[in-house]
């Protein structure tokens, strides 16, 4: 087997696909340094990341599917799961080879397992922009903490930025350990000097404005006073608000 090894940006991930394309080495994998293990009989390629490369390969691919089409193979790759970067270098080949239909032949396995993880990634988008909760602090920035299934930080920032147009904000993945920060005029990617875990981040104090506390009641207060208690379906409701989201959603504390 050959692998691989790209730095983790989708950049670099197309660059692993030009280089396995111009090399004709179709079987290639990608894959990340920290994947490798103890992979004693595979043959590793290290490859550096190549903007141009990168762009070249989008831009074919936009010749042929289309702009939007073109941005699925970005969600897929959002999506960190390692079966479907391969699945995506098989599907590209197989675009450029000539078979332009194949992502809707969803009798294709390689197709249908794309299309599945794209509705995960999708999903997760839609409940980030649902459940993300900001906090206010004295210096007037709003502030939100995420940990999502899959990276879609960079899928919801254009939301928050058009919704939010006219408050400093910053969302920060700590899963991940990057953010963005909108400043009023643009959105910044901000990754922290040094690694810090989930719990870390959390213990992280924050100065809130004086009224954040009395809005956070306020809401609760609106939540409580909504909720029919004779119709209360837990099951359900965990069904659409799971578990794993109740730690960030003001609703959810006591």
């Amino acid at each position: 087997m050959i692998y691989y090894i790209f730095d983790g940006s989708y950049n670099g991930y197309l660059s692993a696909f030009f280089a396995m394309y111009e090399n004709k080495e179709f079987n290639a994998i990608p894959s990340l340094e920290e994947d490798m293990g103890n992979e004693l009989f595979s043959q590793k390629k290290t490859i550096h990341t190549d903007p141009q490369k990168a762009a070249r390969i989008v831009k074919s691919l936009e010749k042929i599917l289309g702009k939007h089409t073109t941005a699925l193979f970005f969600n897929n790759f959002l999506s960190e799961d390692r079966k479907a970067w391969l699945i995506s270098f098989r599907l590209m080949i197989q675009i450029f080879k000539g078979n332009h239909f194949i992502l809707k032949n969803y009798g294709h396995a390689d197709s249908l397992y794309f299309s599945d993880i794209l509705k995960k990634v999708s999903r997760e988008r839609h409940r980030m922009k649902a459940f993300i909760r900001f906090q206010k602090d004295e210096h007037d920035l709003y502030s939100a903490i995420i940990d999502p299934d899959f990276n879609v930080l960079p899928l919801i920032v254009r939301f928050f930025q058009n919704r939010y147009a006219d408050q400093q904000w910053i969302i920060f993945d700590v899963k991940r350990n990057y953010g963005y920060h909108y400043d009023l005029r643009q959105v910044h990617e901000i990754i922290p000097s040094s690694s810090i875990n989930q719990e870390q981040a959390l213990a992280v104090p924050i100065d809130l404005d004086a009224k954040e506390p009395l809005y956070q009641l306020l809401w609760k207060t609106y939540f409580k006073s909504t909720n029919i208690e004779s119709r209360k379906n837990l099951k359900l409701h965990i069904q659409h608000v799971p578990k794993r989201y109740w730690k960030y959603l003001v609703e959810k504390q006591d």
